[in-house]
């Protein structure tokens, strides 16, 4: 199997790139993100590689990073989840921002991408929650207080300048998420106003 491929950039098409590799042309396919990211033709780059082998086919997958790589299996571990599905949502999503939205249960975020609807988006983040392994990325204050919120448990002033976000049109887990940075930075006896001025700054941010 083909853990890694370093060479020099052949072409572009739609979807993949072409690798030159001591010669060889490797097609690799890639995320829109991976593909925007990469250098231009005739330059060095190194992919990660996900090889699937199939009885009329081999097919080679590539990822700028081993967490990148990592995400791409474990979403196919969601029934529902193809290749397909998996590249597209690292087409609008980093490793980073798919941790952040698995760990706040955000399924808006992860039904931005093509092909993802909103039963599937669900599916995704509850199966994964569990699995992640990226977590790192997110503020544990965040996560914490995602799931304090969700359950009624956090202060009053939190509920309610999480509310207010909500209000004013933004997810409860991204609203969440903009609270608990504010009330690390303003500490816990922040009053919901200034908790509110600052969450959204966190998210214009």
């Amino acid at each position: 199997m083909i853990g890694k491929l370093k060479g020099v950039i052949d072409s572009y098409g739609e979807d993949f790139v072409v690798l030159d590799v001591h010669g060889v042309g490797y097609v690799v396919s890639c995320s829109a993100r991976t593909l925007q990211l990469l250098p231009k033709a005739g330059e060095a780059a190194t992919l990660a590689i996900e090889t699937h082998v199939r009885e009329d086919a081999i097919r080679l997958f590539g990822f700028l990073a081993d967490a990148e790589r990592d995400w791409f299996r474990l979403l196919q571990t969601v029934q529902g989840v193809g290749a397909k599905v998996a590249l597209a949502i690292l087409g609008v999503m980093s490793a980073a921002d798919l941790a952040s939205a698995i760990a706040l249960q955000d399924k808006a975020m992860v039904g931005r991408a093509p092909g993802v609807g909103p039963k599937l988006a669900a599916r995704i983040v509850a199966e994964l929650k569990d699995k992640a392994p990226a977590f790192a990325a997110v503020d544990p204050a965040a996560a914490r207080l995602a799931g304090a919120e969700e359950s009624r448990a956090a202060p009053k002033p939190v509920q309610d300048a999480v509310s207010a976000l909500v209000n004013l049109g933004y997810g409860r887990p991204q609203s969440a998420a903009a609270v608990a940075a504010a009330l690390k930075a303003l500490g816990e006896a922040a009053e919901a106003p200034a908790l509110i001025r600052r969450g959204l700054k966190e998210l214009a941010s």
